[in-house]
């Protein structure tokens, strides 16, 4: 039986990202990206919801999201989700987190760190992304993320 791990988003950055290297030399980058949804609530009022997502980017995608992303870039991302579990080691128990692993990123805005503007598309011109694995709501502002 086929099966489909697709992930679509288009939100808001929620902190600066953060990339490092790994010990066998590629770059990996974590970030956190919000989404919202406004519906009208049984009296009638538009209240908003905020739904948080860890991103991770690998390779240039990692390259790109350091050097052009800040919190609050709007981003729009494709990916797979991975859940990643470990053993905590104060208490020992077992702990989940859930990713989504980006292998698409369309920086929305102008090129300028924050702010975005450039497309990571595969294998195509100036744009190009990397084949390997590699993110805005409108309406959110600074006051509303957590960080």
């Amino acid at each position: 039986m086929k099966s489909v791990n697709r992930v679509i988003l288009l939100g808001s950055v929620g902190h600066d990202p953060e990339v490092k290297i790994t010990a066998s030399g590629v770059p990996v980058g974590r970030f956190s990206l919000a989404t919202n949804e406004r519906f009208t609530d049984k009296s009638g009022k538009f209240q908003d919801c905020t739904e948080w997502h860890n991103i991770v980017v690998w390779r240039r995608h990692a390259d790109i999201v350091g050097e052009f992303v800040s919190k609050g870039s709007q981003l729009y991302v494709e990916g797979k989700l991975q859940t990643i579990s470990w053993e905590d080691g104060q208490s020992a128990a077992k702990k989940y987190r859930t990713e989504v692993v980006a292998d698409d990123l369309v920086l929305l805005g102008s090129r300028e760190k924050g702010n975005g503007a450039q497309a990571a598309s595969s294998g195509k011109a100036e744009n190009a992304k990397p084949a390997a694995p590699g993110v805005g709501a409108p309406g959110i502002t600074d006051d509303e993320l957590p960080f």
